[in-house]
C-alpha cells in the first residue's frame, strides 16, 4: 500500500477512537483534517513519497462550506426542526396519548399499541428523535408501569417508536442524504413512506402476539372505559389536527404543488397555528422554539462544516478510491457487497451518530452501490433504515440515553438494553424485507414521478 493510503486509513480510525474522547465531533471532524494535511506535508518534505496534499488544497473547504450554505434543499432543515419543537408544546401529544389509549383501553397491549400509532404520527410531524422518545416517555411510561405492564416491553416499545421521526418522512436524514447523493427529496420521501409502516406495523405486530400469548406483559388497566362512540368521536378529534398538517406537508410534496423547502414552511406555520389552537402559544414557547431550533440547526451544520473539511482530506489521500477498491475486492459479488457495506453501518452505528455516517461514510460507498448496477434511491433508504437502528444500540444508542433521562428511577440501563433487544431484531427483520423487495422503496417513487 502507498503512504497516502495508510494516511487514509490511520485518518478514518483516528475519527472512529477519538470520539470516545467526549470532545465536540464537529471539532473533531475538522481538527483530524486539519492534523492529517500537516501529516501529508511534512511526509512530502522529509520522506522519499509524494502526496500532493497541501493547505491550498484543504483550503477548497471553503468553496465547498459556500455550495452547502447557499444550497436551498437544506433550508428545510431548521424549518423542520422549527416544526417539531413547536408541535411538542402545542399540545398535539398529549391529546393523542389520552383519547387513542381509551381508544385501545380494552385490549391487552392496548396501551403499547396506541403509543406506536401516535409514535407514527408524532414521526411524520416531528421528525426529531429526542423529543419524540422524551415526549413518549414522560407521556406512555407511567401510564403503562401502572397497568402493570412488564418494564422491558414499555420502555423497549417508547425507544423503537420513538425513533421512527428519523426514517418516515419528513426526515431531515433524508434532507441531508438527498443533498448529499444529489438526489430527489421527494423520491426519498416517497421511498420511505412503506419501509416506515412495515416498522410501525412489524412493532404493533410483535406487541399484539407477546400480549396474546401472555396477557400479564402487558394487561388491560383497571379503569379502563367501555369503548362507545364518544370514546371513538374524541379520538377522531385528536388525530385529524396533525394529520391534517402531515397531509399539508407530504401532500404538497408528493402532489408537486410545492418543493421540500417550501412545505417545510407550510409545516412550521402549521403547528405554530396548531400551538394556537390549542392555546399554547406565547412569548415564552415561541422564544424557546426559535432558541432550540437555533441550537439543533447549528449543531447540524457544525457538523456538515467539520465532515466536509474531513472528506476534502480524506478524498484527496484517496480514501474513496481506496474504499472502491477494497469493496469492489470482496470475494461476494454485487448483492454480497451491498450487504458487507450494511453490515459495516450496523457496527458503526454502535459508535457513531447518524450525521456522521451520513456525511462521511454514505458519500464513499454509495457511488460503488450505484456502480453495480443498484437503484441509488433505494439503497438511500435502505441505509436511512439501517442507520435508525443506531438509535437503540449501545453504547451510543442516543434513544436509550433520552429515555433514561426521563424515566422513573426503578428503569435501570440495564432494562432498556433487554426492552430494546427485539426491537433491534424487528428492524433488522425490516431491513431484510426491503433488502429483498425493492419494490417497498422503488414502487412509490416510480407511480408519483414516473422514475
Amino acid at each position: 500500500m502507498e503512504v497516502n493510503e495508510w494516511l487514509a486509513i490511520a485518518m478514518f480510525v483516528s475519527f472512529i477512537l477519538m470520539i470516545f474522547s467526549g470532545f465536540p465531533v464537529a471539532w473533531l471532524l475538522g481538527g483530524i483534517a486539519v492534523v492529517f494535511t500537516g501529516i501529508s506535508l511534512f511526509a512530502d518534505n522529509h520522506l522519499d513519497t509524494f502526496i500532493g496534499l497541501d493547505w491550498n488544497y484543504t483550503a477548497l473547504t471553503v468553496d465547498r462550506i459556500w455550495a452547502i450554505m447557499s444550497n436551498w434543499v437544506l433550508v428545510a432543515l431548521p424549518m423542520f426542526v422549527f416544526m417539531g419543537q413547536m408541535l411538542d408544546r402545542s399540545g398535539v401529544a398529549e391529546s393523542l396519548m389520552h383519547n387513542v389509549s381509551r381508544l385501545f383501553g380494552r385490549l391487552n397491549g392496548g396501551t403499547a399499541i396506541a403509543v406506536v400509532l401516535i409514535g407514527l404520527m408524532l414521526a411524520a410531524s416531528t421528525g426529531i428523535i429526542g423529543a419524540s422518545v422524551a415526549l413518549l416517555t414522560l407521556l406512555a411510561l407511567p401510564v403503562m408501569l401502572k397497568n402493570q405492564y412488564q418494564s422491558e416491553l414499555a420502555v423497549g416499545t417508547v425507544c423503537a417508536v420513538g425513533t421512527l421521526g428519523i426514517l418516515i418522512p419528513p426526515s431531515i436524514m433524508l434532507v441531508m442524504m438527498a443533498d448529499q447523493l444529489a438526489l430527489s427529496v421527494g423520491d426519498l420521501f416517497l421511498g420511505a413512506v412503506f419501509p416506515g409502516v412495515l416498522l410501525g406495523s412489524a412493532f404493533i405486530l410483535y406487541i399484539v402476539i407477546r400480549a396474546f400469548f401472555n396477557p400479564d406483559l402487558a394487561p388491560v388497566g383497571d379503569a379502563t372505559e367501555s369503548l362507545d362512540w364518544n370514546v371513538v368521536l374524541n379520538a377522531m378529534k385528536a388525530i385529524i389536527p396533525p394529520a391534517l398538517l402531515i397531509l399539508a406537508v407530504l401532500g404538497s410534496i408528493f402532489m408537486g404543488l410545492a418543493t421540500p423547502t417550501e412545505a417545510s414552511g407550510v409545516g412550521a406555520f402549521g403547528a405554530t397555528l396548531l400551538a394556537w389552537y390549542n392555546k399554547k402559544l406565547n412569548l415564552a414557547v415561541f422564544k424557546t422554539v426559535c432558541i432550540q431550533t437555533s441550537q439543533t440547526t447549528g449543531f447540524i451544520f457544525a457538523i456538515l462544516i467539520g465532515a466536509t473539511a474531513f472528506s476534502l482530506v480524506l478524498r484527496g489521500l484517496g480514501g474513496d478510491e481506496l474504499i472502491e477498491s477494497a469493496l469492489t475486492g470482496l470475494p461476494f459479488g454485487p448483492t454480497g457487497i451491498v450487504i458487507s457495506i450494511l453490515f459495516c453501518t450496523f457496527l458503526l452505528g454502535f459508535f457513531l451518530d447518524w450525521i456522521e455516517i451520513t456525511l462521511i461514510i454514505l458519500p464513499l460507498v454509495a457511488p460503488v452501490v450505484e456502480s453495480l448496477g443498484f437503484n441509488l434511491v433505494w439503497f438511500t433508504v435502505l441505509f436511512a433504515v439501517c442507520l435508525q437502528t443506531s438509535f437503540l444500540t449501545p453504547p451510543v444508542g442516543f434513544a436509550l440515553f433520552y429515555c433514561k433521562g426521563v424515566a422513573p428511577p426503578q428503569i435501570k440501563v440495564g432494562t432498556l438494553y433487554r426492552g430494546v433487544t427485539p426491537f433491534i431484531v424487528l428492524q433488522l427483520l425490516a431491513i431484510t424485507i426491503v433488502f429483498v423487495w425493492p419494490a417497498i422503496v422503488t414502487w412509490l417513487p416510480s407511480q408519483a414521478y414516473g422514475n
